[in-house]
């Protein structure tokens, strides 16, 4: 316990007063703030070991948010995203859905990627087996929500619908789903997305609302002038829009509030 008190003082330290886009902008930065998270493992339904990074908020008990990386993997960049969301006021959880493994290269990141998609149910039992931890942890109020980006936006929807959570939040993720298989969901979704994403396209976007409307599902989503991974100042492949990813992250910290109910 004195080690978790001893981290939650380090990053509100490091961060107060530092944008988030600033932190994940600057490589140093984002791995001094990624460290201070504590490392936490858990054996999953399943039997495996899976692996995760936690972040705590100065006041608990509090909503809890998994977070599910992007197809690099469990980096800096995610941890840095789980310590932003306990200096407003949530129990991050940062989960590793790819065995350890994180890269920098596109080709590596899809191969990682594919592997999970053809086999789905590792990836589902860690999801669950972890939302079912941060349920019972003593610092969460009982509340507990799911986000994640691109591979891992597809995965925060994924995660809602194999186990019942308060809050979804998709980042250009792919959510083709039928009304059938929304009907699993228990809270809202909020979706992020850019126009001239070719990937996460606005046909996609559209037959998911269509298709949580049949449902009678909750589901908000905002368009914004910009490509995929938008949110991502690390990016290569893809140009950082700020004053998107600053809208759209005040967008999700005010979802997320309104959700813990």
């Amino acid at each position: 316990m004195d080690d978790i008190i001893s981290r939650r003082s380090v990053v509100k330290g490091i961060a107060a007063g530092v944008p988030l886009a600033a932190v994940l902008a600057d490589p140093n930065l984002a791995h001094a703030v990624a460290q201070t998270l504590a490392p936490v493992s858990i054996t999953a339904e399943g039997g495996r070991k899976v692996i995760g990074a936690l972040a705590v908020p100065a006041e608990t008990q509090a909503l809890a948010v998994l977070v599910i990386h992007e197809w690099w993997g469990l980096n800096d960049q995610i941890k840095s995203v789980a310590a932003e969301l306990a200096t407003n006021g949530f129990l991050a959880l940062a989960v590793d859905l790819f065995g350890g493994k994180v890269t920098t290269n596109a080709d590596e990141a899809a191969r990682l990627s594919r592997m999970v998609a053809a086999n789905q149910p590792p990836a589902i039992d860690t999801l669950k087996s972890w939302i079912a931890w941060l349920k019972k942890n003593p610092r969460c109020d009982g509340h507990v929500a799911t986000l994640g980006y691109c591979f891992g936006g597809g995965w925060s929807l994924n995660a809602s619908l194999a186990t019942p959570v308060d809050a979804t939040v998709v980042y250009y993720g792919d959510v083709r789903k039928t009304a059938a298989a929304l009907g699993a969901l228990k809270g809202p979704v909020l979706m992020h997305y850019g126009l001239k994403d070719r990937y996460i396209t606005t046909a996609m976007v559209e037959g998911f609302e269509a298709e949580a409307r049949k449902a009678g599902k909750r589901v908000t989503i905002y368009a914004y002038d910009a490509n995929h991974a938008f949110a991502n100042p690390t990016g290569a492949a893809f140009p950082y829009v700020k004053d998107a990813a600053d809208l759209a992250w005040k967008r999700t910290i005010a979802f997320l509030k309104a959700n813990d109910t």
